[in-house]
């Protein structure tokens, strides 16, 4: 289907429509990475065989993220004058019984198959009151909207609009839902420097980490010298624990692709490339598809829209450096040379790939700017705070009970990110810390938990944006070790080009790993904090500058836990082996025996119903008497 006029474009919304909500019953499985790990693979097949089965005259799809990771694999329902119901942490065998429900279903108009499941099977009801053609079954009165679910309550999804509510494989259902809508009117009805204004009014900024204004670079690539430039979406993020731009380009790939025409458009680009690390299989797949999708409607290509526009986009596939994150790393690895930091004596708005000018945004960034374009710049600057406009996509992960995608208007406080969307710590006990911004960024302690997140406050207290890593801790976790996991990584990842990261982390390492070992002393404290503030001052690019900040804050905020290693040989959170011992109280153990049947090292002695004892000498510290325990008889000193 070739797209040229407005009306080709209607032609292709009415058939997304029908794709979306056919006449008959429609089941969608989440099928992205962080699904397929949870057995949604295994789902999908089942549902599949239960259709066929049964014979039920469904449609089955498969869709991205939709963000409540804790809960997958998830399923969809969508069935004509029905609402849309999800069903959580589903099973082959679950899958297969739904099937069967719907299929009875068909004997008394649909309504039997809802109507005989309780509805604390249900997750989430996406859009009962868009969709649902009068009052609702009584089974289904209490089933809660998608948007009154507390994990959702808070949150506003801009960027993450569509991920989980369609199939990422079909660009109809992209269109239905509003897809290529923004390109034509910037294309059509708007003049390069007009789009770029619109951004520049949006206060949109960079959300790979920096925060730089995204219309300030655009304006500055635009107004560069020079014929050729190039626009280029970062997908190439490596936090532990981060999976924003992967999820995005699994689950909505044409929300990116159409955002990276919108730019070129804007700085009179002709060719762009998206750099995502080829550790992303599905990613790369479903962006590759969507691209060839696009070509195919003539939204991506020469003369778009009849317009004249020509643009074409490039994958390049990144070796999973996390270096590589870092602009002028990331543009030396798609030229094809060592992906390495450079001194950025010119910025690549002026001279970036190949030294032509050249626009660097995030996978983020990129889906967002369709949205700043359809329903303007006064819009999404209402959203957020005075210097961070819009909303920000976090990963929630660590000690939490609710792990996943969440995402936030800025401003919003870590307590409310934490407790209200991640339901608060989990196994009942304490907040201690949370992590922000990747293994560069700051650990913020309890004292600071109303904090509002913006790119300025977050700088204040030692932290950063970053890309969107959230990692929180519990009072179970060491900070000093915490600094020196998240040093080890990226002395790891540090390509080793400047002095001051290469031999500086290493040596910030040993001084954590003597602490950690209980020979650490209160000068090797003060050496580490002045070589932190060396490699931060001192280094040639952002990991190196940014390197040391688990170690400064872990420093400034929890310098007693750092005192307790050292002076007392001792880990206040019982995490550091070399400081450890485990004993069991006399007066809580049942003799139950497990803890004995559990231990690797035959390091426990005792009879069943009698007090067992630990031996020091050959107990290798490694706590599966304490996690075993039920009597809390395994205490940790």
């Amino acid at each position: 289907m070739l797209i040229r006029t407005e009306a080709d474009m209607e032609k292709a919304r009415v058939k997304g429509l029908l794709a979306c909500y056919p006449k008959r019953t429609r089941i969608l499985v989440g099928m992205a990475t962080c699904g397929i790990a949870s057995g949604a693979a295994e789902v999908h097949a089942a549902v599949a065989k239960a259709i066929r089965k049964h014979g039920l005259k469904a449609k089955l799809s498969a869709t991205g993220c939709i963000g409540i990771c804790q809960e997958e694999p998830l399923v969809d329902v969508l069935a004509p004058g029905r609402p849309r119901l999800t069903f959580h942490r589903m099973t082959p065998e679950a899958g297969e019984q739904l099937v069967a429900r719907l299929a009875e279903g068909k004997e008394d108009g649909g309504r039997g198959a809802f109507g005989r499941i309780d509805s604390e099977e249900f997750l989430v009801d996406g859009s009962i009151h868009r969709y649902f053609d009068g009052a609702p079954p009584r089974s289904l009165a209490q089933v809660p909207p998608y948007g009154d679910i507390d994990f959702y309550r808070k949150q506003k999804r801009i960027a993450l609009r569509h991920c989980g509510f369609l199939d990422p494989g079909c660009i109809d259902e992209f269109i239905a839902h509003g897809g290529y809508y923004a390109m034509r009117k910037a294309l059509v009805e708007m003049t390069p420097d007009q789009v770029v204004g619109e951004i520049e009014r949006s206060g949109l900024r960079g959300r790979g980490g920096a925060g730089y204004p995204t219309g300030v670079k655009w304006r500055a690539c635009r107004e560069a010298p020079g014929e050729v430039r190039y626009v280029i979406a970062n997908g190439d993020e490596g936090d532990p624990g981060a999976y924003m731009d992967r999820s995005i380009l699994e689950g909505d790939p044409h929300s990116v692709i159409e955002g990276m025409i919108i730019g070129a458009y804007a700085v009179g680009a002709r060719e762009g490339f998206i750099y995502v690390r080829a550790e992303y299989p599905m990613a790369v797949a479903n962006f590759a598809r969507a691209l060839a999708q696009a070509e195919e409607y003539g939204l991506l290509g020469d003369d778009i829209l009849g317009t004249g526009f020509a643009f074409r986009i490039h994958v390049s596939k990144g070796g999973g450096a996390f270096v590589c994150g870092e602009s002028t790393a990331l543009m030396a690895s798609i030229e094809g040379r060592i992906g390495e930091p450079r001194a950025k004596h010119v910025h690549a708005t002026e001279a970036g790939l190949w030294d032509k000018p050249t626009v660097l945004n995030n996978v983020e960034t990129w889906a967002v700017v369709p949205v700043i374009i359809s329903r303007g710049a006064a819009w999404y600057a209402a959203i957020g705070t005075e210097k961070s406009r819009g909303t920000k996509v976090f990963s929630l992960v660590g000690k939490v009970k609710n792990t996943g995608l969440v995402e936030v208007p800025m401003g919003i406080s870590l307590r409310e990110i934490i407790f209200d969307i991640g339901g608060g710590i989990a196994g009942g006990k304490k907040f201690k810390a949370v992590q922000t911004g990747g293994p560069s960024g700051g650990c913020i302690p309890e004292q600071h938990i109303d904090l509002p997140v913006d790119y300025e406050r977050l700088a204040e207290v030692g932290s950063m944006m970053g890309s969107g890593g959230m990692i929180v801790m519990d009072e179970a976790t060491c900070m000093v070790d915490v600094a020196r996991y998240f040093i080890d990584f990226l002395i790891d990842e540090s390509c080793g080009k400047c002095t001051p990261c290469r031999e500086g982390l290493q040596q910030m390492h040993r001084l954590l790993q003597e602490i950690t070992e209980g020979r650490g002393t209160e000068a090797d404290i003060a050496s580490l904090e002045e070589l932190a503030g060396v490699v931060r001052d001192t280094s040639l690019c952002g990991l190196g500058t940014s390197a040391p900040n688990p170690v400064l804050t872990t420093l400034r905020y929890f310098r007693d836990e750092y005192q307790a290693h050292v002076n007392e040989k001792r880990c206040p959170a019982g995490t550091c082996k070399a400081l450890i011992t485990y004993r069991i109280d006399a007066e809580k153990c049942t003799g139950c025996m497990l803890c004995l049947k559990g231990c690797p090292a035959a390091a426990i002695a005792g009879e069943r119903k009698k007090t067992h004892v630990i031996d020091p000498e050959k107990c290798i510290k490694c706590g599966v008497c304490f996690e075993v325990c039920r009597f809390d008889a395994v205490l940790v000193g």
